[in-house]
């Protein structure tokens, strides 16, 4: 999981010891979903607190707080299980009939309006689509349920191909404002794509962020998944701009942006997102001043058309936001409700405001369906891959709008493993799992739905979330956490067949402590996995590197991710230098360096004697550090891995990770540019035109089509 963490969380003590859960609270959250206890290791069993079971249960509105209570909610919980018919949501892949509808009475009859409009009285053949369900038994009992009919899997890319990994926002060009933007990224693609033959190009969430002085940076940490940031728009492109009457104003603008642009790439300077995007606010009024073409605003009306009451409510929490500050937990009470009167009077009363943020909705949607256009005419197989984030901020638009599917008092976390003895909490509220199966994933579906409709493929940041997630009581410390179940087959189901519909590639970032059974369910239906170098050893064996041939074959391979040390600063051992300067160190630094050190030596001694350190001294690398560089990535290759990402900052040295774990102000995250080995923020231009990039894409573009 990649959420910026709290600094309140890394000072959390120690907690209490806690009586055990008794039998019945334990069965009772075994019947809603809560786990009563989990397994860090095959060897070693942890019990959940009683505490976290209640808590957690009352946020599924379960009262658990006395016996009496638990009993009561026990034989509710029993009784209606036992006279339930079907779950609210019933899944078939297919080619194969729900197994849900098995264990209905004989001679049950059915009822089924599919989502394409049609009536039907079986389950057999059934298009693909979340279509409702009524079974009426001979008794003449009742019951509705959501039926997902999805394909069994995804297709498997053809071919392989290697990409891009980039944080837009760090990849500056010379026409950007501040920040990397769409149109940069655009630039990217099509570049890449034709001159380099990469077959794709990976981003950070794009999500909207919630406005603010400063405004959070992680783009781990969305006000809304559903909607992009209109931050990242290239404003010259938005074909109004050209049309602005005041040409003194636009001039203005121009300078401003130069300004910023010019702070990163020549003062030193950290990207600033509030900067940036004050400015482009203020050019985004000015182009909203222009009319519309015909064209263009039959083309808008469509937008908010298909959009619908998702985007109004979006836009309203944006033009709300602007008048009460950005959490809606301290709005008045009225407007807390995205349903209530109130809440009605000031959409209404803030129409311009509400028609102007949806207006940045558009023209963002616009420029993104663009970059991916961009990538596909230049040859990109797959072409832009966007990431999801695992969840929302507290504060934002999707927490005020979509409320009911929130669990109110919990937060997403991780439980204490070897890397964090106290688990993290990331600050993120869980979708309710009831919620999500009661509406047919509703919300789920329409996210997925509106990703995928510019994206190549999708990644999904901490994907074992589909079947499991650490829930954090507010004002608990994580250790007191419990893991809630989903229906991981309804998650699934949903995820291929909207990813299916769009054709859409899916990989899931499965690293750290993964559930047994979660790798080969996702695999199973054509999710690829994310396999990073440093990680790949034989864990069940002697713990050295993982030979090539021994890699799966249906993963994303890369050498590092936005949260892990370049390649670069692991291959110098600089990455603990700099942890050590942050005070982050565990143990004392000359353990560190040795083990370090010696991590990296048995990789590099494997590299050489699979003959791939060859050049080290040659023409084509300037250094021995840019050799070993390459010989990571023909390491890459030589594995049986369908899609090879090369994170972009590898390609000309840069030492800095884009985000330091465990770090709040201590470090830069999220705010740098690109840069070279010096620390000098490299541009697109640059990028372009560097001879170690080119020397690292020809490792892999001749490489790619082969193992080996």
């Amino acid at each position: 999981m990649t959420a910026q963490r709290s600094a309140e969380t890394c000072a959390e003590g120690p907690d209490s010891p806690e009586d055990p859960p008794s039998d019945a609270l334990t069965r009772l959250a075994g019947l809603h979903g809560v786990a009563a206890s989990y397994e860090p290791s095959a060897d070693r069993t942890i019990t959940a607190t009683a505490t976290a079971l209640t808590l957690a249960l009352a946020a599924l509105d379960v009262d658990a707080s006395t016996p009496a209570a638990v009993g009561a909610a026990l034989a509710a919980r029993e009784h209606e299980l036992r006279e339930r018919l079907l779950p609210p949501t019933v899944v078939s892949w297919s080619g194969a009939g729900p197994e849900a509808l098995a264990a209905l009475p004989s001679g049950t009859r059915l009822h089924i309006e599919t989502e394409q409009g049609e009536t039907l009285t079986t389950a057999d053949r059934l298009p693909p689509g979340v279509h409702r369900l009524t079974a009426t038994t001979p008794d003449g009992r009742t019951t509705t349920s959501h039926l997902v009919v999805a394909p069994p899997r995804l297709p498997t890319p053809t071919g392989r191909s290697y990409g891009l990994l980039v944080q837009l926002y760090s990849l500056l060009s010379r026409r950007s404002w501040g920040m990397g933007d769409l149109g940069d990224l655009a630039e990217l693609a099509g570049w890449a794509g034709r001159a380099l033959g990469a077959g794709f190009v990976q981003v950070n969430p794009l999500h909207a962020a919630v406005p603010g002085t400063p405004t959070d940076p992680s783009p781990y940490r969305p006000s809304s998944r559903r909607f992009p940031d209109p931050v990242h728009l290239r404003v010259e492109d938005v074909p109004e701009f050209a049309y602005i009457e005041d040409h003194a104003r636009v001039r203005a603008l121009l300078e401003r942006g130069g300004r910023l642009r010019e702070a990163v790439l020549e003062k030193g300077a950290l990207i600033d997102r509030d900067a940036v995007w004050e400015a482009k606010r203020e050019a985004l009024e000015l182009v909203r001043e222009v009319p519309l073409g015909p064209g263009r605003r039959a083309e808008y009306v469509d937008f908010l058309a298909r959009e619908g009451e998702a985007l109004e409510d979006h836009a309203t929490w944006c033009a709300l936001a602007e008048v009460h500050g950005s959490d809606w937990h301290r709005w008045p009470e009225g407007l807390r409700d995205p349903r209530s009167p109130e809440t009605a009077r000031a959409r209404g009363e803030l129409m311009d405001r509400v028609d102007f943020h949806c207006r940045l909705a558009w023209l963002t949607d616009g420029q993104l369906t663009a970059a991916q256009r961009a990538a596909r005419e230049a040859g990109m197989p797959l072409g832009i891959v966007h990431d999801l984030a695992v969840g929302v901020h507290p504060a934002g638009a999707d927490a005020w709008a979509q409320q009911r599917y929130f669990a109110t008092g919990m937060s997403v976390g991780a439980p204490p493993d070897a890397f964090n003895a106290r688990g993290q909490d990331w600050g993120l509220p869980p979708w309710r799992p009831d919620r999500l199966a009661e509406s047919g994933y509703e919300p789920y579906r329409k996210l997925l739905r509106a990703l995928c409709r510019y994206a190549g493929a999708l990644r999904i940041d901490h994907v074992m979330g589909l079947f499991r997630l650490w829930w954090v009581p507010q004002g608990q410390a994580p250790t007191q956490g419990t893991y809630v179940r989903y229906d991981a087959e309804a998650m699934l189901a949903i995820l291929v067949l909207e990813a299916a519909r769009a054709g859409a590639v899916v990989i899931g970032e499965d690293l750290g402590t993964v559930e047994p059974g979660v790798r080969e369910a996702l695999r199973s239906r054509g999710v690829l996995g994310t396999s990073v170098l440093w990680f790949e050893r034989d864990w069940d064996g002697d713990g050295r590197p993982l030979p090539p041939e021994s890699w799966r074959a249906d993963c994303l391979a890369t050498a590092t991710t936005h949260d892990l040390p370049s390649t670069a600063a692991r291959l110098t051992g600089e990455h603990v230098e700099l942890r050590d300067s942050l005070g982050l160190l565990t143990r004392p630094l000359e353990q560190e360096r040795a083990e370090a050190a010696a991590d990296t030596g048995e990789w590099l001694e494997l590299l050489s004697r699979l003959g791939l350190l060859r050049g080290a001294h040659g023409a084509h690398c300037a250094s021995e550090e840019e050799a070993e560089i390459q010989a990571v990535h023909r390491f890459l290759l030589r594995t049986p891995a369908r899609m090879i990402g090369v994170w972009l900052p590898d390609g000309v040295g840069d030492r800095r990770p884009q985000n330091l774990p465990g770090t709040w102000d201590q470090y830069p995250n999220w705010r740098l540019p690109i840069a070279d080995a010096d620390g000098r923020p490299v541009t697109l231009e640059e990028l372009a035109a560097s001879a170690r990039v080119w020397g690292l894409a020809e490792v892999l573009r001749g490489g790619v089509g082969r193992q080996g």
